[in-house]
């Protein structure tokens, strides 16, 4: 199998939903009451869970660039958020979980992704202002 390697950033990403779904579960578990701090929790594997396998369905796709991979990749992608909404739905319906908690959860790959852009944004324009 030839495995790509993954960027820097792809890993960077990958560790940082882990450490900001640390940051709002924590306190919610300490704070919140059950039914909100297991909505962080799960929104959050939802979320980070969706990450990884829009990763793999993009590495899938890129591995076989000359063949028809367009409709398989698509179906997997239909499947995913069929599954997903299937979860929540249960999740929400059972009443298993507070909703804001569950979006906030759900969340975290968004902050992730707007917090580094941030970051990537002002290591660039410190640079541009040194340089």
């Amino acid at each position: 199998m030839n495995s790509i390697a993954k960027d820097p950033l792809q890993k960077r990403l990958e560790i940082a939903n882990w450490i900001i779904l640390a940051i709002l579960f924590i306190p919610s578990f300490i704070f919140a009451p059950t039914k909100f701090y297991l909505g962080v929790l799960l929104g959050g594997f939802i979320s980070i869970l969706n990450f990884y396998g829009m990763e793999l369905g993009l590495r899938g796709l890129f591995r076989n660039p000359a063949g028809n991979v367009k409709r398989p990749t698509l179906v997997k992608y239909y499947i995913r958020l069929a599954l997903t909404a299937v979860v929540l739905f249960f999740l929400i319906t059972a009443g298993t979980v507070d909703i804001i908690g569950l979006i906030i959860g759900l969340s975290v790959v968004v902050i992730n992704i707007v917090f580094t852009m941030i970051v990537a944004l002002a290591k660039k324009n410190f640079i541009e202002e040194v340089g």
